[in-house]
């Protein structure tokens, strides 16, 4: 594998992600399915409702005995019966008649329209006068209004929802075919890198930011954490490291030593490892430009920076896209998810030639959202813990003027 830089703008690195096929699928329980991308299609095998169903407490009637009906001159109807919730409406509403039935209650035969019980009056234990009229089909759920029989629910790539998992659940869907969820691996090299949970810090030593913040975002975008190391930089141990994680993780993150100097040995760890191929070396992005992406097999290798603004962005931006794409999801929209509109309160600055992350605060201001921008090194992670999102400047624009109005990609819903 020649070392040579490829350094590519950002919409050339996601074409290059939108190529990334899927993984194995497999079949789950429907409880564990959210969140989870179908790897097949879900038609309906039924109609919901398969009954016709009273959507107000009532009474089900025929709507053309309620016709003219008034405060001033009501209708008056014959009592006929009584369905109770969840049981079969045994009886039939005949001209003239009505049949008391509770939300969600089964419309019984001959009934096309129910009154709501607020217009209703009992005169004696067999008659009810009506106060407003009703057109067939007020207050009813008919078979298949809801979901039509055959009616394909979700295609081939949508990532479940909890609404859809209650959608399946109402067909009698317990089990699901999905993608297999990808398996990462991230290791954190550097000499100053010492455990989390180390009491006192020796001056030049930092404790690891990285491996807590990749694993978290990974979970977050749907992903399975495996192996979690720090290891220092020495060739031999990243190496070694880095091949023990490639054997069972489709996915490895080497948070450090991407930048270009005498301490980049990602591309000397990729030289030992058979059939790596590199495809960037160095977004046209800031944060993070010093970035590499290789292909190991089918295999991610991602060299992210160290700084933990750097690492964290450039995973929002690039790595979730290709743990979507890994899981099947074919249209990822922008990796944040959730995003607002806002206006900028302060001139943002950038450079022509790349694209630029920038964190903000979000605030509410008479109805309508502000962006505020948070400038800081890359090194600072407080930047981020205080940002609500980030805003993105195109490459080809020189900054945004204060008072634009820009789309704020937020951290979290």
């Amino acid at each position: 594998m020649p070392q040579f830089l490829k350094v590519k703008t950002a919409e050339e690195v996601l074409e290059i992600l939108e190529q990334i096929e899927p993984l194995e699928t497999e079949v789950v329980d429907l409880n564990s399915a959210c969140g989870r991308v179908l790897s097949a299609n879900a038609p309906a095998a039924e109609p919901v409702p398969h009954f016709n169903r009273a959507t107000m407490d009532g009474y089900a009637v025929r709507a053309g005995d309620t016709f003219g009906a008034s405060e001033a001159l009501p209708a008056f109807l014959e009592i006929a019966g009584e369905v109770s919730m969840g049981e079969t409406a045994a009886m039939s509403v005949g001209r003239g008649q009505a049949v008391a039935v509770p939300t969600g209650g089964m419309l019984p035969a001959g009934a096309d329209a129910v009154v709501m019980v607020e217009y209703t009056s009992n005169l004696d234990e067999k008659t009810i006068e009506v106060t407003k009229p009703v057109a067939p089909g007020d207050n009813v759920l008919q078979i298949g209004e809801d979901i039509r029989e055959g009616e394909t629910l979700f295609d081939i790539g949508w990532r479940l929802r909890p609404q859809d998992i209650g959608i399946l659940a109402a067909l009698g869907v317990t089990a699901v075919s999905v993608y297999r969820r990808p398996r990462a691996a991230i290791i954190s090299t550097g000499d100053e890198i010492v455990p989390a949970e180390t009491d006192r810090v020796p001056p030049g030593k930092i404790r690891d930011i990285n491996s807590f913040t990749l694993s978290s975002q990974i979970r977050e975008a749907g992903g399975v954490v495996g192996m979690r190391e720090v290891v220092v930089d020495r060739l031999d141990l990243l190496v070694s490291a880095c091949l023990e994680a490639l054997e069972n993780h489709d996915v490895l993150l080497l948070s450090g030593g991407s930048s270009v100097g005498v301490r980049d040995y990602t591309l000397d760890i990729l030289e030992h490892i058979p059939n790596a191929n590199l495809l960037v070396h160095g977004i046209a992005v800031r944060p993070g430009k010093p970035t590499i992406l290789a292909r190991v097999g089918r295999k991610l290798f991602w060299g992210l920076p160290g700084q933990p603004v750097s690492a964290m962005m450039i995973f929002r931006a690039f790595v979730i896209p290709s743990l979507s794409f890994l899981q099947g999801q074919r249209k990822t929209g922008d990796a944040a998810g959730a995003a607002v509109r806002a206006t900028l309160n302060r001139r943002l600055p950038s450079v022509q030639g790349r694209t630029d992350y920038i964190p903000v605060i979000v605030s509410s201001e008479e109805g309508a959202f502000l962006a505020t921008p948070i400038f800081g090194k890359s090194s600072m992670i407080g930047i981020l813990a205080r940002a609500d999102g980030y805003v993105i400047i195109p490459e080809r624009v020189e900054g945004l003027e204060e008072g634009t109005e820009v789309v704020v990609n937020l951290f979290s819903q």
